[in-house]
């Protein structure tokens, strides 16, 4: 005991000494600090990724992303952003630990950029083995200045934390003028930000950071980073997150009020209290109470209703927000000429912009529901009827005359009305194979009528031409110069650069060198470029199996050789194709040519990769075109028909992954492809 106080003593006496600096011992409580918060949170913080699903030309796309998040509770609840999380057919997520966990959607609130995930602990190795998890802090206690840590996962690089400063707690973006609040478009006109005043701090953000918790030197999470740049980065506040948190964990979703109307701060008006009303929107409850542009609102239910400075409005339109759906609310508000009126408003349900995307694989569509916000700002002249996303080439919805197109809806198929995409759904079930479905849709501002065909249609044949007699070697014409050079004065002819292996030229003794002269005693009188085709042209007016005589030259002799003559071997337009419209991607039985090319054995089985496509769960495997695949699942793929037997197989049975082992380049591959079969 004695000798700790001793040393206790002594360092507090080197702490004060005139040796150590008031900036020292400022770095060393920093770094204390640091160390302390790093401790509460770091381990909580998770690698997200993600397969990422997008809808463009009718059709699905996936591909890979990646993102950070953190676990807020015990029972493995996490929060990340919704353009981490939002679109997703798996998550998973990462610990700093190694251990990896796949994650769950609870709810996504795009109107915060904010997706709340549990992780399924269930399926964890030791299941009773306690998850770590990060406390979250008030973001209103934050100060210009104050020390702040950046946790995440720059660039997917696993697990990092930098530092910084908030700039400014409450930052609201603006126009460039400062006459309007602006948010933060996510795509299809997706906005976020109406809620958000954003932390600003100058902590290092990078792509890959999205979704990792802010934290302040107490070690809680005060916000959740969302974008950052040029030395610049914005966090989304922890009171905000909170409120999204205990909404999807009471209810499984976000529910909040709508009052229908926009509104702007009073400083320019010269008032110090009160929200201007900027616009109604149409049908809404603020409509329908009577209230107007240019309206001050001053109170709700009593309560003083104040955004003088820009700054002050998302908070105000979160108080809208707050209001249960059903709600009466008393508002007290001045009009343009000074009266102050009382009316009240019931509070309606916010509905969200965008409603899901979804696929009609039999019609080669992706459509979605029409939501009364959209109506609204498109001007629709009701929210019935699916809107058309994208259309597939090739496919029914492309192939109608006139064909569809991204922008469309449609309101009546089959003679049946369609309200939403439960009816559409409904109805393209039952359509069958049929050419004459109707369509009826509005483009527009006008009413067109297609009409789709979903028989199947045969491919063509390709080819068709009669197989004619072949050689099997290369050759090249024995121009002047050529044969100056090879001593053989002004000898006209071939001279063969190739023979091919396991073929009748090669049974018969045909050898790279040889000059072939004549073809069954006929001079062979080719000496220009030119005249590359002449032997090609001569081999196929002769029939197949006949015995073709060549005179040749080796070695300064002439010698007569007889070749059998061989099929022409089929191109890769003549051999079988097939697809798997599932995984996507086609392949087909492979040629002589593609033999000599690759150099693979005479023997060689396999089907040929000639299209892989972009974003769909193959590609999304690595599978590549060019890949001669050998076995599916164990099985052996030599013909399209074992192929063909496969897809069906794998549509039934559903396993995953699916195994597909290839000949890739001088190497073989595993390719594992893992679709989600409720596609």
């Amino acid at each position: 005991m004695l000798k700790r106080s001793v040393l206790a003593v002594l360092l507090v006496l080197l702490a004060f000494s005139p040796g150590v600096t008031a900036r020292e011992r400022g770095r060393d409580e920093l770094r204390r600090d640091m160390e302390f918060a790093k401790e509460q949170v770091y381990p909580a913080l998770v690698n997200i990724s993600v397969v990422a699903q997008r809808y463009s030309g009718g059709r699905s796309q996936r591909f890979p992303a990646a993102g950070s998040g953190v676990i807020v509770s015990p029972a493995g609840h996490v929060v990340t952003n919704f353009h981490v999380a939002g679109d997703t057919t798996r998550i998973v997520c990462r610990l700093p630990s190694k251990e990896s966990i796949e994650a769950e959607v609870v709810a996504h609130d795009p109107l915060t950029d904010i997706s709340i995930l549990k992780l399924k602990l269930e399926t964890r190795k030791n299941r009773n083995a306690p998850i770590p998890f990060a406390r979250i802090g008030d973001s209103d206690e934050l100060e210009v200045g104050d020390y702040v840590l950046a946790m995440g996962n720059p660039l997917t690089l696993s697990s990092s934390m930098t530092l910084g400063i908030v700039s400014n707690p409450r930052r609201v973006f603006t126009s460039f003028t400062g006459s309007e609040i602006q948010e933060l478009d996510l795509g299809e006109g997706q906005l976020t930000g109406t809620f958000t005043r954003w932390i600003q701090h100058d902590a290092l953000i990078l792509p890959g950071n999205s979704g990792g918790p802010l934290v302040n030197m107490k070690g809680e999470v005060v916000g959740i980073n969302e974008l950052g740049g040029g030395g610049v980065a914005f966090a989304i506040p922890s009171n905000l997150v909170k409120h999204v948190l205990n909404q999807a964990l009471t209810y499984g979703e976000i529910i909040r009020g709508w009052v229908g109307v926009t509104i702007y701060p009073v400083e320019k008006m010269g008032l110090d209290h009160g929200v201007l009303v900027a616009s109604v929107q149409r049908g809404g409850p603020a409509a329908k109470a009577g209230i107007e542009p240019g309206d001050v609102i001053l109170a709700l239910d009593g309560n003083p209703a104040n955004a003088v400075y820009f700054d002050e409005i998302p908070e105000m339109y979160a108080k809208f927000a707050e209001y249960a759906p059903g709600t009466r609310v008393k508002v007290r508000l001045r009009r343009g000429d000074g009266e102050v009126v009382e009316t009240s408003l019931v509070v309606e349900r916010m509905q969200k912009y965008l409603a899901d995307e979804k696929l009609v694989g039999e019609l080669g569509l992706t459509v979605r529901d029409i939501t009364g916000p959209m109506a609204l700002m498109r001007r629709y002249p009701n929210a019935e009827g699916v809107l058309v996303t994208g259309v597939r080439p090739g496919r029914p919805a492309d192939l109608a005359k006139p064909k569809l197109r991204r922008g469309d809806v449609i309101v009546e198929l089959a003679g049946k009305p369609v309200k939403d995409y439960a009816a559409f759904r409904s109805i393209v079930k039952g359509l069958g194979k049929r050419d004459d479905i109707l369509v009826e849709l509005r483009r527009r501002d006008e009413i067109v009528v297609t009409v789709l065909d979903t028989t199947e249609r045969k491919k063509p044949r390709a080819g068709g031409e009669l197989p004619k007699a072949w050689i099997g070697i290369r050759t090249q014409v024995l121009t002047p110069d050529v044969a100056k050079a090879l001593g053989l004065g002004k000898t006209r002819g071939f001279r063969i650069t190739q023979v091919f292996p396991r073929t009748e030229a090669e049974r018969a003794g045909l050898s790279v060198g040889d000059v072939i002269t004549a073809l069954n005693g006929k001079p062979l009188r080719a000496f220009r470029i030119q005249d590359a085709e002449m032997l090609v042209r001569r081999v196929e007016n002769l029939d197949i199996g006949d015995r073709a005589r060549l005179t040749v030259l080796r070695d300064g002799e002439e010698k007569e050789i007889e070749v059998v003559l061989q099929e022409t071997p089929k191109t890769a337009a003549e051999v079988k194709t097939a697809e798997d419209d599932f995984l996507e991607y086609k392949v087909r039985e492979i040629t002589f040519a593609d033999r000599i090319r690759h150099r693979w054995p005479m023997d060689r089985k396999g089907l040929l990769v000639t299209q892989v496509v972009n974003g769909g769960w193959a590609n999304l495997a690595g599978l590549r075109a060019g890949d001669l695949i050998q076995k599916i699942n164990g099985v052996k793929m030599e013909t399209v028909k074992d192929f063909e037997k496969m897809v069906k197989r794998i549509g039934k049975e559903k396993p995953y992954p699916v195994s597909i082992f290839v000949i890739r380049g001088y190497r073989t591959a595993f390719v594992f492809a893992q679709p989600d079969y409720q596609d």
